[in-house]
This record gives C-alpha cells, structure tokens and sequence, in this order.
C-alpha cells in the first residue's frame, strides 16, 4: 500500500509532456486504487462511479455524457474516490498517541494517508489530545454553544462543493432558522467572480452550455484552466470537437499537456496511435492579460464591421436581447495594440490569427476557471467575454455560450439550494412562506469576510461541512489565528485535514459517510442528488459498507443539530428528513425554482435539467436584456525584478490534498516546493536552474510574506510569470488582496520576487549560498 509517512524530496526534472493521459494515467490510476483498497473494493468503486445507478464522483464537476461508458472516471476520479474508499482507518487510538500539537506539525499528505475518521472525537479548553465524544454529547456542546453566542451572526457555517443538495439546503435552512445568512462557501475562493460577472450581465450565475453544444461548436476558447488534471474527463469532450470539425484556441501562461494532445485510453487511437491534437492555437499569455486580449478581440471585430458592414457583428440579436451597445462600442474603440500587446505578452500576429478564427466561426464558447476568476478584474474579464459572445450572437443558441468549469463536484448546486451569503429576498421569502419562519433579510459573510469577522472576535464559532478551510483560504498564518481565536472549531469530516489540527478553544471532529457509503435510514436506502457545472442534476447512492457502524450522513448530523439547537419549539421536522431523504427534495420542489416535481423527474434515468433562462431569450437583469459593459484597461504591474507568480495544482493531487509529491505532465518528481520560471527570467535575476529561493510577496503597504526554501526550476512559462503549488503558496495571499466585486482571493496574480536561499556557517559569520 502507499505508505503513510510522507514522500522524501527528491527532486527530479524530466521534459514536459506534450500529451495527457493514454495508457500511463490507467495504471497510475489503478495503482493508487489498489494502495488504499482492496481488488475487490476497488472494482466496486470504479465500475459504480458516474453510472446511472451509481454515486457520483466527488472530484470535479464535469458532465456525464448520455451515453456512459463503462469506465466513466478520469485518473483523477478513480484515486479520489479509493483515496476516500480506503480502508485504512483513524480510531480513539490513534488521537491517544498523537496530540493536537503533532498532527499540527504533519503534512496535508500525511493527515489524509492515515484513513477514515470512525467516531465523533472532542478536544477540550486546555486539553493536548482529541478524545471520544458520544453523538448525543456531541450536539448538545455544540448547540449549548450556539444558544450561548450574544448574537446568531457569530457563528459562521462553511461548505464545500463536497456536500449533496439536500445537505446543502437543511444546512442553510438550519442557519438561517438560527438567525443567520453567514453561509461562507467554497465558491468564495474560486468561481465568484463567474457569478458575479454572469450575474450582472446576463441575469444568472451559472453557465448556459451543454455537453451536446460543446461537440457542435466551430470554436472553443480554452482560457485559465488545465483540464488535463482538473477535470480530465472534458478532454473527451473536446476530442469529440475536433472530430466534428471544430477549432481549439488554448490561454494559459503554461503549456498544459492536456491542451497539447490527448490520448483517450478508451479508443485505439489513443493506446496506439499519436491521439488527438487539441489546441489548434496556443496563447502563452502573461497571468492577468485575458482582460486585454478580450478587449483587442472585441475592436478587431468592430474594426473588421466597419470594413464590411452588416457582415460580421450580429445586429439582429443585438437590438432584441442586449442594452448598453453604443457605450460599449464607444469604450472598445480606445483599445490599443500598444496595451494590448504589453498586457497579454503576444505577438500582433498571434492575436489576428485567434481574430481569423472567430470570422471563421459561427458557434462559439468560452470555457474558463480560476485562471481568470482569482485575479483583482477577473470580474471585468468574464464580463469582457460575454461581450465578445454577445458582438455575434453567441448566446442561447445549440453550439454557443458561456461555461465557467467548476471544479468541484456540487459546489453549483451548493449555491443553488442557497448556500450563499446574499441570496435573494425572493428565495428568502420562498423559505420563510414553506417552513414558517421569517429569513434574516441582512447578508451574512463570505470566506474572506468570516476569516476577518473570526480575526476581529466578531465570530466566535465556526462550522465546516467538508472541505479543508484553513489550506484552501489566502494568508494562512492570519487565517489559522483567527480559527484558533473561536470559543468553537467544528468540523464534519471523511478524512483527517489540516483544519481539524487547527483548533478554537474547543474542537469537535463529526465523522460523516462518504460518497461511496452506503447510506441507510428508517425508510430504507437513501440516495441524494447533484448538480453539476453544467447544470444537469442526478442521483448519487453509496455501494460499499461504511467506514464505521456509527458514522452519520451529512443529512443527519446537520438535522439533528438543528433541533438540538432550535429545541422542540422548532416545526421544521427535521427528523422526517432523517428518515426519508425524498421528504427533503418534497420541501426543495416548493422553494427552489425550476425544481418542481423533484421527486418525480430525478427519478427518470440520467436526471432533470435545470435549463438557463438564457437559453430561452430570458435575462433576469434589472433591463430585462443582456447587458454590454465597459470594462477598464486593466492589467498587473509587477515592479522591476518582481514575477507575477499563479498558484496551481500539481498533477497528483486533489484540491488541497497531493496524492503524491509528482506533477509528471509538467516534468516535475518527487517534490512540491518548486517554483517554476522562465530560464529568461530566471538568467536576468542572477538566478540558477536548481537554486534554492524563498518566494516572498509585497503588498500596497509595504508587508511582505514568505514562502521558504522553494527550488527554482527553468520551465517554458509565460515571460515575468512563475507558477507554484498551493496551498503551501497560500502563505503568499493577502487577506486584503481580492478581486473587484466578487472578493476572491487573488491567488492567480501574486507580485513576488525570488530571493537566493543564504546559510551562515562557522564561526566568522561568512554568508554563503
């Protein structure tokens, strides 16, 4: 089995890859498989995954086709569902021999190596050691503790895309019950700044495409993500593209293997033959530029209008669906190439060549990730796209639109239940009017705003169901003193993480079944639901034994705290939701548009569909159309000798939590602490390939931060960009550092230089490097 104990630094460099997956991913992924599980368990796990009667996968957010294969799951799927399915397991015992104090010095790969959490543990004011705590004993600490806060909006409850609808919606009625909206969530830190701009523009946060338009489109727009390892099973989808005819254009300041060739291990041209091309065009473009790419886009078509009127801009869809036309023209039209070019680091004839593209295409989409979102304008980014979409009618028709990507299985429908800080007063009404109660109307706290309120001894309890809340937020050391600050640190759980060894006064572990559990009640077996990125909602039932005789559903535990806390008085009948998980989806149908009939239409083989308003001509904006907007020249000014440093994931890893101490499509072996960087940049600062460096970051006030001891590898990376893993560059994150608007951390665009590690040796106080 893989071993517990964490990976030596050993580093090795190897040549990037230019193609993903093909034979190597199946075997890496089996290999993984069959280190945390059993042969057996293992065929259990993947031939259940992503099917129609199966469990959802709870990796990425990726659609499931039609037709499904047999094998439905990417590499990364199949080690994260055995990583969760392992049978290795963490017991009293094991919180007896490690203190607090210790876990807290262990790696994220070590903590989520030792198994499955099996019973509710306790740590105690003053206490070094976790110990056992009954369910019963459980709740009522924690609801004590929330009846004896001054005011419900010192407590804060965190989610991640882990939880399943149902959860989701008991969780945030549950709060908002209590008293209040601080429903933080994992989309804070990544996609807000999609829901945000799509919000405003269109009238709806979520993207507007299918998987059946991505096969018919003319023209992709790959731009700020690495599907690669993301989310490798879109790689799929674009073969399918590209087989139908249509054109790739790759953005991204790294050359991803995945956007190069994919070899598709389910198709003899991907084990024998070369694979498929994917990128037609690769844009290395320097971290932050999309803004200005757009804008060049967008006046190189109003140009090429100009040259030939009534043949290139859509001016019937215009007129009918969108407002702001004539500001926006006027505003694109100041675009420079001057600008342009020194903001994106292209060529003039790299941009034209992606402009001859659009001319050429009639359906196109824009698909985007973090790469754009965790930037300071990457609001005004999306918002850029959706002009660009809009210049040419290329919303709401098959082959065309919008398409945030998500990575995390149901952090969409997380938001959709209502989970979000701001959600609607016509949701709220909705709430109130089916269970009898009157929603705060206030809005509550994001992530940034809940580590602030937690750092202020605003907040004193903190709640977090799934997710790992102290390695997936922006300046950690500021970020674990403020948890450390709470009366109450609780944390409902599959798997050890670094946030449960970092602890208020008291903490409390609530261990929950997995995706893969089997999940019981006094009905019978349950299943529950997902929604993914592109809106498609389905079942999910667990097929293994749980982990532990006594472990609790999400559903459960959240349910019974909330009569624990809200007492007998409460008439939400939280214990009917226990038992019959269908009586929840009965409450769902009621609150939440374009659920009716839930119970009924989930039950039909593949799903329901939650269909965009815009695909039906509607725009839910204050002008009732689609809205053009002027978004200002925009772009990161890195000092002399500074980098403009992109935090990402390695290969062999899982958000916050690495598999392994390999990136092998970026060439990158036995080590994390590297930081990659153009051998320009890296010859004109003085600095050697394999040198070690401390990354350090500056900000407005002059504070810096440090990420220590990194090894500066040469890479084919955009000039005066570098790229390092997350979350050990968290670090580097100011909690002030946000995007406009949306408040995500700005964890693509961090302004850093490299300085050479010294060492003082003997006695004469020589430095030497």
């Amino acid at each position: 089995m893989t071993s517990i104990q964490d990976p030596e630094d050993d580093l090795g460099v190897t040549p990037p890859k230019t193609w993903a997956v093909g034979v190597p991913a199946v075997a890496h992924a089996i290999e993984y498989s069959l280190s945390q599980n059993s042969p057996v368990r293992t065929a259990l796990t993947l031939l259940n995954i992503n099917q129609t009667k199966g469990f959802d996968c709870p990796g990425c957010a990726w659609p499931e086709p039609g037709r499904r294969h047999l094998n439905e799951y990417c590499e990364n799927g199949a080690k994260h569902i055995n990583d969760e399915a392992t049978t290795r397991r963490v017991t009293r015992q094991f919180f007896a021999e490690h203190p607090v104090a210790e876990l807290d010095t262990k790696s994220d790969y070590w903590l989520n190596q030792q198994g499955r959490l099996t019973e509710p543990m306790v740590k105690r004011p003053g206490a070094t050691h976790y110990e056992p705590i009954g369910w019963d004993d459980a709740f009522a600490l924690l609801a004590a503790e929330l009846r004896g806060l001054v005011s419900p909006d010192q407590a804060l409850f965190y989610t991640s895309g882990r939880l399943n609808n149902e959860a989701a919606f008991l969780l945030q009625l549950f709060a908002r019950a209590y008293g209040t909206n601080n429903l933080p969530d994992c989309s804070n830190l990544c996609h807000e700044s999609s829901g945000s701009a799509l919000t405003q523009t269109l009238g709806v946060g979520k993207g507007s495409v299918s998987l059946e338009d991505i096969y018919a489109a003319d023209l992709i727009f790959v731009v700020g993500q690495n599907p690669g390892t993301n989310h490798p099973r879109m790689l799929t989808a674009l073969e399918e593209t590209k087989r139908n005819g249509g054109k790739i254009v790759a953005v991204n300041p790294l050359p991803e293997a995945g956007l190069i060739r994919f070899k598709n291990p389910q198709k003899a041209r991907g084990v024998l033959g070369r694979g498929t091309e994917i990128a037609d065009i690769f844009l290395k473009i320097r971290p932050g530029g999309d803004l200005a790419l757009f804008q060049m886009l967008n006046k190189l078509l109003l140009d090429a209008e100009d040259a030939a009127p009534g043949t290139v801009l859509d001016h019937a869809f215009i007129a009918a669906n969108t407002s702001g036309f004539d500001a926006f023209v006027e505003h694109a039209r100041t675009v420079s190439w001057e600008h342009a070019l020194t903001a994106t680091g292209l060529t003039r004839e790299e941009i034209e060549a992606v402009h001859q593209q659009v001319l050429a295409s009639e359906k196109v989409i824009v698909c985007w990730a973090m790469g754009l979102t965790q930037h300071k304008h990457g609001v005004p980014t999306i918002r850029e796209i959706v002009d660009f979409l809009l210049l040419r009618g290329n919303l709401g028709r098959p082959g065309a639109g919008v398409c945030p990507v998500r990575g995390h299985s149901n952090v969409q429908g997380d938001r959709t239940m209502g989970i979000w800080e701001r959600m609607p007063q016509s949701f709220l009404d909705a709430l109130g009017t089916e269970f009898g109660f009157t929603p705060p109307a206030a809005h509550g706290l994001d992530a940034v705003g809940s580590i602030r309120a937690m750092r202020d001894g605003k907040a004193k309890v903190f709640v977090g169901v799934a997710g790992n809340f102290v390695r997936a937020t922006p300046d950690s050391e500021v970020t674990e003193a403020a948890l450390r600050q709470c009366s109450l640190t609780v944390q409902i759980s599959t798997k050890l993480n670094r946030s449960h060894t970092v602890c208020g006064a008291t903490a409390l572990i609530l261990p929950t079944l997995g995706r893969s559990d089997r999940d019981v009640q006094a009905t019978g077996e349950q299943f529950y639901t997902v929604e993914d990125s592109m809106s498609q909602v389905r079942t999910s039932r667990g097929r293994l034994d749980p982990a532990a005789p006594d472990l609790l559903s999400e559903i459960a535990i959240i349910s019974r705290l909330a009569r624990a806390t809200l007492g007998a008085e409460s008439t939400i009948p939280w214990e009917e939701f226990v038992a019959d998980y269908s009586t929840v989806r009965d409450r769902i149908s009621r609150v939440v548009p374009g659920f009716e009939n839930f119970n009924e239409r989930i039950a039909q083989p593949g799903g329901m569909l939650l269909v965009n308003p815009v695909n039906k001509g509607i725009y839910r904006t204050p002008s009732g159309k689609a809205e053009f907007t002027r978004n200002d020249f925009d772009m990161i000014d890195a000092p002399p000798g500074y980098l403009v440093l992109q935090s990402l994931r390695s290969h062999d890893q899982w958000n916050t939590v690495p598999y392994a101490g390999n990136d092998r499509y970026r060439g990158i072996h036995n080590a994390r602490r590297v930081v990659l960087v153009n051998p320009e940049d890296l010859a004109e600062r003085g600095i050697s390939d394999g040198e070690v460096v401390d990354i350090v970051s500056i900000w407005h006030d002059g504070t810096e931060r440090r990420a220590e001891k990194f090894v500066a590898v040469g890479y084919p990376a955009s000039r005066g960009s570098a790229a390092a893993y997350y979350p050990e560059t968290n670090v580097l994150v100011p909690l002030d550092s946000v995007a406009d608007i949306s408040n995500t951390p700005t964890s693509k665009g961090i302004i850093v230089r490299l300085e050479p590690v010294v060492r003082r040796t003997g006695t004469n106080g020589d430095l030497r490097a």
